[in-house]
C-alpha cells in the first residue's frame, strides 16, 4: 500500500526523514506491517509467515557463518543517499566493529549485505528503486529473495547506481558469495513459496 501524504511538497522542500517518519509515529500503523520511506514516498507492506520464515533462514545462516554477535538487523530503519530514502530492509548485516551514529542509527556506509523478501505491493520497490539505492551505497551484496516465482535475484559488484553481477537462481540452488564473504554459500533449499 503506497500513502499519498497531503503535505508532500512541504515535507520534500524539508528533506527531512525524521519529520516524516514522525508524523508517521503519530499515525496509526496496523500491527504486522512495515513502514519505509521510498524517494519520499511512504510503503506499508504486511509480513506474511512466508516472509518471516525465509527472512528468519536468511538471518539464521548469517549467524551460523557469522556468530550470534554478528551486526544483523531485521526492519530496522536506515537513511539511505538520495532524496529521502528511509528503509528498514529485511535483513542487513553491517561490518565488523560497525557502531550507531549519534541518532542511535545504524549507517549506510556500514551496510555488507542486504536482503529483501519480495510481497507483491512492494516488489516493484525491491527490484527498482530500492536496488539503485543499494547500489549507490557501495552495498557489496543485494539479495532478493521472491517466493511467488521460487527463484532469488542476486546483484555483487556495485558500480554507480546499479550492480555490475545478477545472478538469478531456482530455491534449492544455493547463493555462492565466496567473492564477498569467504566461506559462505546461502543455502536456499528450505526456503518457502507462496
Amino acid at each position: 500500500m503506497t500513502i499519498e501524504l497531503t503535505d508532500r511538497t512541504e515535507m520534500a522542500e524539508s528533506g527531512e526523514l525524521d519529520d516524516l517518519f514522525e508524523r508517521l509515529d503519530q499515525m496509526h500503523i496496523p500491527e504486522g506491517y512495515k513502514v519505509e520511506i521510498v524517494e519520499g514516498n511512504v510503503h506499508m507492506a504486511p509480513q506474511r509467515d512466508v516472509h518471516w520464515q525465509t527472512i528468519r533462514r536468511i538471518v539464521r545462516a548469517l549467524e551460523d557463518r557469522f556468530g550470534m554477535d554478528a551486526p544483523v538487523t531485521s526492519d530496522v530503519r536506515i537513511d539511505f543517499p538520495g532524496q529521502l530514502n528511509g528503509f528498514a530492509p529485511d535483513i542487513a548485516k553491517f561490518a565488523d566493529g560497525a557502531e550507531k551514529d549519534e541518532l542511535g542509527r545504524w549507517r549506510y556506509q556500514d551496510v555488507e549485505f542486504v536482503a529483501e523478501v519480495i510481497s507483491k505491493g512492494t516488489a516493484a520497490n525491491d527490484y527498482g528503486p530500492k536496488r539503485r539505492v543499494y547500489a549507490t551505497a557501495g552495498i557489496p551484496v543485494y539479495v532478493i529473495a521472491d517466493p511467488y516465482l521460487g527463484c532469488c535475484r542476486v546483484f555483487t559488484h556495485p558500480r554507480g547506481d546499479d550492480y555490475m553481477r545478477d545472478l538469478t537462481l531456482k530455491y534449492g540452488e544455493p547463493i555462492d558469495l565466496t567473492d564477498t564473504f569467504p566461506d559462505f554459500a546461502l543455502s536456499t533449499e528450505e526456503f518457502p513459496r507462496d
